[in-house]
């Protein structure tokens, strides 16, 4: 072979790869529950999660009545809602972490699990959401604003996207998770 042909050849080949790669995975991601212990999201193997970035002053911060009702409706069938608190949209995610948890305890009786506050967009953005909106994921695009919603299967694959209009009650979110949910193989 020519070295020209050669060299497209691998060039081909390289090309050929990259665009077959897969999104990385995401439960082995380095996080931090909201009070600083190290996690993953290994625990939830298994499970349907409902991956959400939350604020605590923004017009969608009734949603998390929503998430709550969600998570109590469905947890016993293998969802798990997961709230990653985040000021990235108007600073509308100010406090601390235990200021957060209080006012989501308090206000929304949330019982569902938070995580430390992250960034979902931008320079420094957390490699959570590098993996759930990169150009290798299933729904790539930045998050545009708070309460974005990335629905993940049992076998860890992002399955469904819904921006912050989708309430947690909406039919198309609902479906979404009773399919995921119906799903029963493990990965």
């Amino acid at each position: 072979m020519k070295p020209t042909l050669l060299f497209l050849a691998a060039l081909t080949f390289a090309c050929s790869a990259t665009a077959h790669a897969e999104a990385p995975k995401i439960d082995s991601i380095a996080l931090q529950e909201i009070d600083g212990k190290d996690t993953t999201l290994r625990p939830f193997a298994g499970k349907v999660l409902l991956i959400v970035n939350v604020a605590s002053e923004c017009g969608q911060t009734p949603q998390y009545a929503g998430l709550e009702a969600l998570w109590r409706k469905y947890r016993d069938k293998g969802l798990v809602v997961l709230g990653f608190p985040s000021n990235d949209f108007g600073g509308q995610e100010p406090g601390t972490n235990a200021e957060i948890k209080r006012f989501c305890t308090a206000r929304y009786e949330v019982t569902f699990p938070m995580f430390g506050k992250i960034r979902v967009k931008g320079p420094a953005q957390h490699p959570l959401y590098g993996a759930l909106t990169g150009p290798m994921a299933a729904f790539p695009g930045e998050v545009q604003w708070n309460f974005g919603k990335f629905l993940v299967g049992r076998k860890g694959e992002v399955v469904a996207r819904f921006d912050s209009e989708d309430e947690p009650d909406s039919i198309a979110l609902t479906q979404a998770v009773e399919k995921a949910l119906g799903s029963n193989e493990r990965p």
